[in-house]
């Protein structure tokens, strides 16, 4: 079951009105993102409707003022925190309590399952606080191995590094919810989840080498007058643009991750608070030279799909057998 949970730093955020709260405070991106909001609505609705079909939710949402209400109106057994970057204490201004396991009835029957510090920034205080949080759990999976020796030197739980939950399955595995071909001609997507023009002018010219259709995700509204957008894609959509793409360019983490899972030929670029966990990943892989460290076209465009994938399933295997083991650990407990 998933909790519907609202961090106390998203309580006041509308992501129906996004520029409220933007991060680029320049006018050109809030501009960008104005007009953009007919693509985002629609992108949200969407959203909406895959949750609602796809999940089983709990049966409200929770946030820091009900959540010890919740053993008492829903059955659970224990928790899961994960993934992505609920340790990062720079975006969520400090350590939230769901995701730190910290409200009591939490304390005792929580796991942790690739978590992510992010590009979190800790001191001397910060530090401190985490290694009490870091006690809330009885197993903690991390997603990258930056923290990986501080957590198992603070903890006396397991501890070990596993893989993204959208890794754990595999290409078949997304094939049931994956939208028809959505444009019959050769394209390049190129997915930004923050504007970059090197990226930009690097999908541009190898599209025009290859003679290739640009379809672009990302809010760089005034792009249409060159480029296919489509930031209203839903989930269905987004993973067919990315499995019948002939290259994909993008500085999205999970970007990289289909682009993977549908064996496609893509380049990555760095970007603001996520460089760790993109080049991390790609250097679990062996592929850290599809990092773009210059604007010029790669030579040798070709990824080792065949040694990529036998990589990839040893990693799935053992993360699968580190959740499942945190899954017994908690039913152990509850009993």
């Amino acid at each position: 079951m998933l909790v519907d949970y609202c961090p106390n730093v998203l309580r006041d955020k509308d992501p129906r009105n996004p520029i409220q709260h933007m991060w680029d405070t320049d006018e050109e991106s809030r501009e960008m993102c104005r007009l953009s909001l007919p693509a985002i609505l629609k992108n949200a609705d969407k959203f909406d409707r895959f949750y609602q079909n796809r999940f089983r939710r709990t049966k409200q949402m929770y946030t820091s003022d009900n959540f010890c209400s919740i053993l008492q109106s829903e059955l659970l057994d224990g928790f899961i925190c994960g993934s992505d970057t609920i340790f990062c204490i720079d975006e969520f201004q400090g350590f939230d309590d769901g995701y730190y396991a910290e409200y009591p009835c939490m304390k005792n029957c929580s796991v942790a399952y690739a978590a992510s510090f992010g590009d979190s920034h800790f001191g001397p205080e910060t530090y401190d606080i985490l290694e009490q949080r870091l006690k809330n759990f009885k197993a903690i999976g991390l997603r990258e191995g930056e923290m990986l020796a501080y957590v198992r030197a603070h903890t006396t739980v397991p501890v070990q590094r596993v893989l993204d939950p959208t890794l754990l399955l595999t290409a078949a595995d997304y094939d049931s919810i994956t939208a028809t071909r959505l444009e019959k001609r050769p394209y390049l997507l190129l997915y930004a989840r923050r504007y970059n023009p090197a990226m930009s002018a690097y999908a541009e010219q190898l599209a025009q080498e290859r003679g290739w259709e640009i379809i672009e995700i990302s809010l760089r509204a005034v792009n249409v007058e060159k480029h296919k957008m489509f930031y209203e894609a839903g989930v269905e959509e987004f993973l067919s643009l990315v499995k019948h793409a002939e290259f994909v360019v993008t500085n999205s983490y999970h970007g990289i991750i289909f682009s993977l899972q549908f064996q496609r030929e893509f380049r990555a670029f760095s970007r603001e608070q996520c460089d760790t966990k993109i080049s991390e990943l790609l250097d679990l892989l062996s592929l850290s030279t599809r990092l773009a460290r210059s604007e010029e076209l790669l030579q040798d465009s070709s990824i080792p799909y065949q040694a990529v994938n036998q990589k990839m399933q040893v990693y799935r295997l053992r993360s699968l057998q580190f959740l499942k083991d945190e899954l017994n650990w908690l039913t152990e407990e509850a009993r």
